[in-house]
């Protein structure tokens, strides 16, 4: 009987976190060059319940990893990180120059106007792991992000 409870709490718990909402909002990839092998991924992310983003994969490159961008003096540097936490209620830029994604090893180049397949992965309490897929639109490289054009476009100069 005991195990029969500890089994059906365990299948609500899994259940619940299944029903985690993680809203996806200016999703966008930079378009590339013909012989360009990696670019990025931007998007704002906000959640219903505390999560981590700890995993992106498209069929679109051999790797897709979580980086995040810093200036160290003068130094720009780049380094992967394995997760981002996202907490429930509060959104989570993924932008140039900050946390991104990163698609490495490009199938092909990206040109404004295709739609790229991301899995994103999250992993909630109790390390439960859910994913998303969504569809994100290329944009022509040297655009800029969504909010920043939205902005530009109503400001006077």
């Amino acid at each position: 009987m005991k195990k029969l409870i500890i089994t059906a709490l365990l299948a609500i718990s899994a259940s619940s976190w299944a029903q985690t909402t993680v809203k996806v909002e200016d999703a966008w990839v930079r378009g590339t060059v013909a012989a360009q092998k990696a670019t990025g991924a931007f998007m704002r992310l906000t959640t219903d319940k505390d999560v981590r983003l700890v995993g992106v994969r498209t069929p679109i490159a051999a790797a897709a990893e979580i980086h995040e961008m810093s200036m160290d003096k003068d130094v720009m540097k780049m380094r992967q990180v394995n997760g981002l936490a996202l907490t429930a209620g509060k959104p989570v830029e993924l932008k140039p120059g900050g946390f991104h994604v990163m698609l490495l090893d490009l199938k092909g180049p990206l040109k404004a106007g295709d739609m790229v397949a991301l899995t994103l992965e999250f992993e909630g309490a109790g390390k439960l792991r859910f994913t998303q897929e969504i569809q994100v639109p290329v944009r022509a490289l040297g655009s800029m992000a969504p909010s920043a054009e939205k902005h530009e476009a109503g400001h006077k100069h």
